[in-house]
C-alpha cells in the first residue's frame, strides 16, 4: 500500500506538535509545508527536511500528490483552503475552530457531504489516556445514572501579555476565535464524546478583561470575548455548568466533574490537558475519592512511535486521532472526532451565540 502524503499549512504549531504526529504514523509521509511566502515556506522545507514547499495553500490542497493537507491557520483564512481541499477530494485534517461561524461550518458540511475525503478536527481530548479512561468507566456505569457536573476550560493567555505570543491576533474581531469558540470548542468535543447530545442551553459569552496591558506601557484594546458561562442540558436529561475564559488571573485549568447514583469521576489538568499532566480520579458511594491508574493500553499504541510520555506533549493525542484518520481512509474504522461531530459542536457555538444575545434558553432543533 503506497505512503498517504501529507502537506502541513504552518510552520509553526504545524511543524512543532504535528509534524512529529505523522511521523510517528506507520504508512503515512509528510511531503510539504506551507507558509504565506515563498522565502519562509522554502526555509521551513529545509529546516525540516521536507521535500516541497509551498506558498500557495489552494494550490497544495488542489495537489494531487497531497493525500491528505493539515490545515492549521486562522479560521477565517482557512475556510476557503478547506473548501478547495474537500472539492479536489483532498482528506483534511483541520484545527479547532471548525470553521468561522455558523454559516462557514454549513458551508463545510456540505462541501463535505458531496465528496469522499475523510475530515477529522484537530480537537483531539478524547483521545488522552485519562480521558479514555474515564470514558470506559462511564460505558461500563462506574456513575450510575449521570446526574450532574462541572465543565470549566479557564487559562490565562492575556492578563499578563507577550508581545511574542504568537496569538495576540486573538484581540481582533472578525476572525471566528473567541475563548469559547477555542478553548471552549476542545471542552464541548469532549463534553459530547462522554454524554452525548445537547437538547438545549442558556449561556452568557461576554468580555472581562477590556485592556491587555504590556510591560512596555503598550495596550490592546481587544474585540473578542473571552468569558462564557453556559448551563448544558444532555437529550439523556443530564444538566452540567461550563465556564470558559482565557482571561483567568492565576488560572485554574481543565476539569470535567460528573456524579451520578452510584459515584463521581473528576478529569483535571492545570492547564490545557496534556497526556502527561491530565488525572483521572474517582469513587463510588460508601468509599472516598482516589487516583485512578491508566491501563498501559492507553499509555502507547501499538506501531506509533510515540507514548504518553513523548514530546511535545499534543503529539501522541494528536497520532492517535491521526491514525484512526489513516485507518478510515484504508476503510478500517471512522474517524474521530470528524466533520459531522465538527457541525454539531459548530452548532452548539451558534446556540451560545443565539442564547447570550437573546438572553434565553436556546434548543439546539431550532438552530438550522
Amino acid at each position: 500500500m503506497k505512503p498517504l502524503r501529507v502537506g502541513i499549512v504552518s510552520a509553526a504549531w504545524g511543524a512543532f506538535a504535528h509534524l512529529p504526529a505523522w511521523r510517528a504514523i506507520p504508512g503515512v509521509e509528510v511531503t510539504a509545508i506551507c507558509t504565506s511566502r515563498e522565502e519562509t515556506a522554502r526555509a521551513a522545507a529545509a529546516r525540516l527536511n521536507l521535500p516541497r514547499a509551498f506558498w500557495n495553500a489552494a494550490e497544495m490542497c488542489a495537489d494531487p500528490n497531497i493525500d491528505i493537507v493539515d490545515l492549521g491557520t486562522r479560521p477565517g483564512v482557512r475556510l476557503p483552503m478547506v473548501l478547495a481541499a474537500l472539492a479536489n477530494g483532498t482528506h483534511v485534517y483541520n484545527a479547532s475552530p471548525h470553521a468561522p461561524d455558523w454559516a462557514g461550518a454549513k458551508a463545510i458540511d456540505a462541501a463535505w457531504r458531496a465528496g469522499t475525503s475523510i475530515g477529522v478536527v484537530d480537537a483531539f481530548a478524547q483521545w488522552l489516556p485519562a480521558h479514555r479512561q474515564m470514558k470506559a468507566m462511564l460505558d461500563a456505569g462506574h456513575v450510575g445514572a449521570p446526574l450532574g457536573g462541572t465543565c470549566h476550560f479557564n487559562i490565562s493567555l492575556f492578563n499578563s501579555p507577550n508581545k511574542h505570543f504568537p496569538y495576540n491576533w486573538f484581540a481582533q474581531g472578525g476572525q471566528g476565535v473567541s475563548a469559547v469558540r477555542n478553548n471552549g470548542s476542545h471542552a464541548l468535543y469532549m463534553l459530547r464524546h462522554l454524554f452525548g447530545p445537547v437538547a438545549e442551553l442558556v449561556a452568557d459569552d461576554s468580555q472581562i478583561l477590556r485592556t491587555w496591558h504590556f510591560p512596555d506601557g503598550d495596550t490592546i484594546t481587544p474585540e473578542t470575548n473571552d468569558f462564557a458561562n453556559v448551563i448544558l442540558r444532555f437529550e439523556s436529561g443530564l444538566t452540567m455548568q461550563m465556564q470558559i475564559s482565557w482571561s483567568m488571573t492565576l488560572h485554574d485549568g481543565w476539569l470535567i466533574d460528573i456524579f451520578g447514583d452510584k459515584g463521581r469521576l473528576v478529569a483535571s489538568s492545570p492547564t490545557f490537558p496534556t497526556a502527561r499532566d491530565c488525572r483521572l480520579q474517582g469513587g463510588q458511594l460508601g468509599g472516598a475519592m482516589e487516583d485512578i491508574a491508566i491501563p498501559d493500553a492507553f499509555n502507547s499504541a501499538p506501531g506509533i512511535a510515540l507514548d504518553w510520555q513523548s514530546e511535545p506533549q499534543p503529539s501522541f493525542p494528536m497520532a492517535l486521532s491521526m491514525q484512526a484518520m489513516v485507518d478510515a481512509i484504508h476503510g478500517r474504522g471512522g474517524a474521530a472526532p470528524d466533520f459531522a461531530q465538527a457541525l454539531e459542536i459548530e452548532r452548539l457555538q451558534e446556540a451560545i451565540r443565539l442564547s447570550s444575545e437573546a438572553r434565553r434558553w436556546v434548543r439546539l432543533a431550532d438552530v438550522t
